[in-house]
């Protein structure tokens, strides 16, 4: 299945998510929350990302990325780091550089961002 931008966008929320919880675990609300959507948009998203198996989601109503969900979500968090790395080199404060990295990383050709982390 083809995962579009927002797609991505939701994968990678999860993991930075889970990584700031004590319990591990993730709901959807958190993740609303977080990328400042609403509820429903967040259970749209959910649907989507469990149609294609990236994600599934507990009775307690956790999220758990599936192996394919870690594997996008990783290459696009490195997509992340590169970007945020770059940005504060070139002199931009850490916390515009996270921000701004998120929305460079989006506005990339998969071919072009492929290109970018051969530069580090």
């Amino acid at each position: 299945m083809k995962l579009h931008e927002s797609g991505e966008d939701y994968l990678e929320a999860i993991p930075i998510l889970v990584l700031h919880k004590k319990m591990g675990m993730v709901r959807s609300v958190d993740v609303a929350r977080h990328m400042e959507v609403s509820k429903p948009s967040m259970c749209h998203a959910v649907n989507i990302l469990k149609d294609g198996d990236f994600l599934t989601m507990d009775k307690e109503h956790f999220l758990h990325l599936t192996d394919a969900g870690w594997e996008i979500a990783d290459k696009i968090y490195e997509k992340h780091c590169f970007f945020t790395r770059q940005l504060i080199a070139a002199g931009v404060n850490p916390q515009k550089a996270e921000a701004d990295a998120c929305r460079s990383e989006q506005k990339k050709k998969r071919g072009t961002a492929v290109q970018w982390p051969k530069f580090r």
